[in-house]
């Protein structure tokens, strides 16, 4: 079962584990989701996909062996937008989903974010680091919502015996992603597509660093399948500046936009890069596409995109 399962990162891990031969649910409220994202995979008899909201009890028939839990606004522009609703999912969304998986035996994980590390002043973040995150600050509905969510998951361990696992996620991108969700890689390109300027925000210093969303979920799958509790940082330790990232954009589409400098939001990150040493030792894992293939093939995808809707 696949929460969040019409999401970015939920319809990728939906088609592996399609690809992989097992059965999937995906539950979804499509308040961020949307069908579009796993129409490929609606007339596979393997896959079901249930509409709901995860708020509210859930249940799934027959035998769950694992549940993957990533419902959540995850862009800047839909939590912002829905912060209730984010703090929600995080808190009661992971209680019932921890509660199904604790029902039917299964293995849980938890897709938690390396934004719980907030504005680090550790670096790259180990998982050993506990953060430096504003618990008030316009951010905090998703960074509180991902730390409550691990504190739940860690409790259902500890207390009920549940077995569970929780996965940092760092900046993960590819197709699929909302042209306008606030994040780097799809601001970038899509503002490249249409002639306008990059907005970069500061003066561009600030890092990121880029994983590609086959990656990221291979990661997941494998975590799925240990024996670990986490947390595990699932990421690329190869760490670029925004700069970087706007310059390589505009290489890659082609685009003339000029980079615009825009004020910095309030707790932006100043540094992000992920430590994935204990991924690498236990799981064999750490990110094949290099971040110039996975950006062509984001910015392929969303040209043809916005080619469907100018023609539609």
């Amino acid at each position: 079962m696949v929460t969040g399962g019409a999401g970015f990162v939920g319809s990728w891990l939906c088609e592996r584990l399609v690809a992989d031969g097992h059965e999937v649910w995906a539950v979804d409220s499509l308040v961020t989701g949307c069908r579009a994202n796993v129409a490929h995979l609606v007339d596979d008899p393997c896959f079901h996909l249930v509409v709901t909201d995860v708020c509210d009890p859930f249940d799934v028939p027959g035998d769950v062996d694992t549940v993957f839990h990533l419902a959540s606004p995850a862009s800047p522009v839909h939590y912002l937008r829905l912060p209730v609703e984010t703090l929600m999912v995080g808190s009661r969304g992971t209680g019932n989903a921890l509660d199904l998986a604790e029902r039917k035996g299964a293995r849980f994980l938890m897709a938690s974010t390396s934004e719980v590390y907030g504005d680090p002043l550790e670096h790259p973040q180990r998982e050993s680091y506990w953060g430096n995150v504003n618990p008030v600050g316009p951010r905090s509905v998703y960074d509180e919502a991902k730390r409550f969510s691990e504190a739940l998951t860690t409790a259902y361990r500890d207390a009920r015996g549940v077995d569970t696992v929780i996965a940092r996620i760092f900046n993960t991108y590819g197709p699929r992603m909302a042209d306008r969700d606030g994040r780097v890689v799809p601001t970038f390109v899509h503002q490249a597509l249409a002639g306008e300027p990059l907005t970069v925000a500061g003066d561009g210093s600030q890092t990121r660093s880029l994983c590609f969303v086959e990656d990221t979920v291979d990661g997941l799958v494998r975590l799925a399948a240990s024996g670990l509790p986490g947390p595990v940082n699932i990421g690329n330790d190869r760490e670029l500046t925004v700069l970087q990232i706007a310059e390589l954009v505009r290489e890659l589409t082609g685009s003339h936009s000029p980079v615009e400098l825009v004020d910095l939001p309030i707790d932006d990150p100043r540094m992000r890069r992920p430590d994935i040493t204990l991924a690498e030792q236990t799981l064999g894992w750490r990110p094949q596409t290099p971040v110039r293939e996975g950006l062509s093939r984001t910015v392929q995808w969303m040209a043809q995109e916005r080619t469907q809707q100018t023609t539609a």
